[in-house]
């Protein structure tokens, strides 16, 4: 099977994703910059909620593009995958209207160490499929960044409960980190291309 319809799919569930969170957003009963203050703390669960949402975004289009084919159980780990990520609009619009509360703030870890999971897991099977020469694999390297998100996610949804505050840092943080571009990937199949031809 060809690449193009689980890409196809995967961007129009992830823009639909980014839609419903946008719409968490009411518009303030009142004209003044005031109206505009309960209306806060979703605005910036939405900011966070975007940015996560564009970086599997863009990292799911840079690993696909390094899949050879697509087989049967990359298809069940990207609906995995997309399961976790349509997850975002209600951690998000919980975890907004509560005012970064304890309880929607861990819920909201969970929702973030489950889609790494399962990131995780859509890469193992990508590389699988492919074996030994993976171009997937050789790109990923240690994979620090992959490996260590999960950890701040679980220290994060524990702290939520004596600091939420803290626990929105460490969110940010791992988005901050993922938010420059991971170029592995790219730098990978322009060299396997050069050593093609």
């Amino acid at each position: 099977m060809g690449k193009g319809r689980l890409e196809a799919f995967s961007d129009g569930v992830m823009a639909i994703i980014i839609t419903i969170m946008v719409l968490e957003l009411k518009v303030p009963h009142g004209e003044r910059l005031d109206a505009l203050a309960p209306l806060i703390p979703v605005f910036f669960s939405y900011v966070l909620s975007f940015v996560y949402v564009g970086i599997y975004w863009n990292n799911h289009h840079h690993m696909l593009h390094a899949a050879l084919k697509v087989t049967g159980p990359i298809l069940w780990a990207n609906l995995h995958l997309l399961f976790w990520l349509s997850l975002f609009p209600f951690a998000t619009g919980w975890m907004g209207e509560n005012h970064f509360a304890a309880v929607p703030s861990a819920v909201y870890g969970v929702v973030l160490f489950m889609a790494a999971v399962a990131y995780w897991i859509l890469q193992k099977a990508i590389i699988s499929s492919q074996g030994d020469s993976s171009v997937l694999k050789k790109a990923l390297g240690s994979d620090w960044k992959g490996k260590s998100s999960p950890l701040v996610y679980a220290f994060a949804m524990l702290s939520a409960f004596w600091s939420p505050l803290l626990a929105q840092g460490l969110y940010a943080l791992v988005a901050l980190v993922w938010l420059i571009p991971d170029r592995r990937i790219e730098k990978s199949l322009v060299t396997k291309e050069g050593q093609a031809g």
